[in-house]
């Protein structure tokens, strides 16, 4: 039964949605695209048009960065002191708090997960994350060096870490709002502005994030959104105006960044694909291993870039793991995200589900052996609904285990040898994240100090903080978000040297 509270709101949130096209913000004030197009984003629990979106180009781009640049010299934001950054951003957060149950309901109507799920982790991991680093402006600077130059000359050697200038923030469609907060907040934080380009399936929190952003008080300019398509991305990466590029994405659209940030040798962080694996030791507790596999693979439909999508199980647990496992996948309840009893929304699109579906029917193909799911739902004739998957019987050779499926799709490898185990793991091109579950400490530590990846997990899976630092090996990206490290790539070390003789 879909609460009728969230009804009213998400039944408010479609009319005021209906009732114009939502715009660009450059410079403080909202306008169309310089071409007057706009384009179409979706509902994707049922397929319907949710809002008209102005499609931000190559033109709205020079104008937003021009605005950043503006921002970004002018004495009002540069000259701004490190404490009232740091109102400005609780401020945010603040407000964030204010309208959470509405970013709530609006992020589920855009991206499909259980409005309860998008509360929890969207929304307050948001605040949280802008909350935190609000903290690092009064705290982020330089230091003193005892250096020894030649002739006994006396110098005064210090450093001071000041903001790299124009930001774009490219984001991805699976947390819209936390892939915003996890680049906006760091960003500003350093001293720097930003422009916001959110996915084309998903840009209806970052325009309300921009909203939030001018009541906060940040000066104009300094926070704007285009949305669009790939060439406003491309512009935005292109631009020599910009000075450092944030994507979170595929890996494949991370390379092609890398070669389109040369012109001007912009700097590059990247967040990027995965194919986490989740290695059960015989002395696992199995239960608690099987609910936390089946929730790092099926949370968010497995449209998570840490997706736990391929477990290694030793003979011994093997078939009582997968069965575990089974038994959570057919508790989870498949709807409408607005329904406060759902698990489970649908896949972003049309051509998400056309994906997943394709991977399933690959792994059949190559031999898995296909233990649930695989199809629609049944009683969903609308939406881009998929149940969750379960192939047993994988090897290191099938497609559903080297390749990112990014859906509910879960395949599971027996291993018997502990170092052809860690062998397998990491060869893979991605190197993001993993899990491992044993109650042997040294298994544990063993394997952590193996396993080619930025986050290791040891009987647990998917927690994040912005105090601890995120990123991967490998082809899974370059740099890290979160904590100190997220600052300093959004910063410059200046070496200052005085001669005191």
């Amino acid at each position: 039964m879909i609460s009728t509270t969230t009804v009213e709101k998400a039944d408010r949130l479609q009319a005021s949605l209906a009732a114009a096209p939502q715009r660009l913000l450059i410079d403080g004030r909202w306008v169309e695209a310089a071409s007057g197009k706009t384009f179409s984003t979706f509902n994707p629990a049922t397929g319907e048009v949710l809002a008209q979106v102005a499609r931000g180009g190559p033109a709205d781009v020079d104008l937003a960065v021009s605005a950043a640049r503006r921002a970004y010299e002018s004495p009002a934001w540069r000259q701004m002191n490190a404490m009232d950054r740091t109102k400005l951003l609780l401020r945010l957060a603040d407000l964030i708090e204010r309208d959470a149950e509405e970013l709530a309901v609006l992020e589920c109507l855009n991206n499909g997960k259980p409005a309860k799920l998008t509360r929890l982790v969207e929304v307050e991991g948001s605040i949280k994350t802008f909350r935190y680093f609000a903290g690092w402006p009064t705290k982020f600077g330089g230091e003193t060096l005892p250096v020894s130059p030649r002739g006994g000359v006396r110098i005064l050697n210090y450093t001071t870490r000041e903001p790299v200038g124009v930001a774009a923030l490219i984001i991805p469609w699976n947390y819209p709002l936390s892939m915003a907060a996890w680049k906006v907040a760091p960003a500003l934080a350093a001293g720097c502005t930003v422009v916001l380009k959110p996915a084309e399936q998903t840009p209806l929190t970052a325009l309300r994030l921009g909203e939030l952003a001018l009541e906060a008080g940040f000066p104009e300019g300094v926070f704007n959104v285009v949305t669009g398509f790939g060439d406003a991305g491309a512009a935005l990466v292109e631009h020599p105006g910009v000075d450092k590029v944030a994507f979170t994405g595929s890996t494949e659209v991370g390379k092609a960044i890398v070669r389109a940030a040369a012109g001007n040798l912009k700097k590059v962080s990247l967040e990027l694909g995965g194919k986490s694996p989740q290695i059960v030791f015989p002395d696992a507790h199995l239960g608690d291993a099987a609910a936390a596999i089946a929730q790092g693979i099926f949370f968010n439909q497995g449209q998570t870039c840490t997706a736990g999508s391929r477990v290694y199980a030793h003979r011994d647990c093997y078939d009582r793991l997968i069965a575990a496992v089974s038994d959570h996948a057919a508790k989870l309840k498949i709807g409408n995200g607005l329904d406060p009893d759902s698990d489970f929304g649908p896949l972003i699109s049309q051509e998400q589900w056309d994906r997943v579906s394709g991977y399933v029917e690959v792994g059949s193909k190559q031999g898995a052996k296909l233990i649930a799911g695989g199809r629609r739902p049944p009683h969903l004739d609308r939406g881009y609904f998929f149940e969750p998957t379960i192939f047993a019987d994988a090897d290191a050779s099938m497609r559903i285990v080297r390749e990112e499926i990014f859906g509910p799709v879960l395949s599971v490898l027996r291993w018997t040898d502990e170092d052809d185990l860690i062998r397998q793991a990491n060869d893979s091109d991605y190197g993001l994240s993993a899990g491992i579950w044993t109650n042997n400490l040294r298994n544990a530590h063993r394997a952590a100090a193996a396993l080619q990846a930025g986050t290791v997990w040891v009987n647990c899976f998917n927690l994040v903080d912005p105090a601890t630092p995120f990123g991967g090996f490998k082809q899974s990206g370059w740099g890290r978000e979160h904590g100190r490290q997220a600052m300093e790539m959004y910063s410059e070390t200046k070496s200052v040297w005085v001669n005191l003789t």
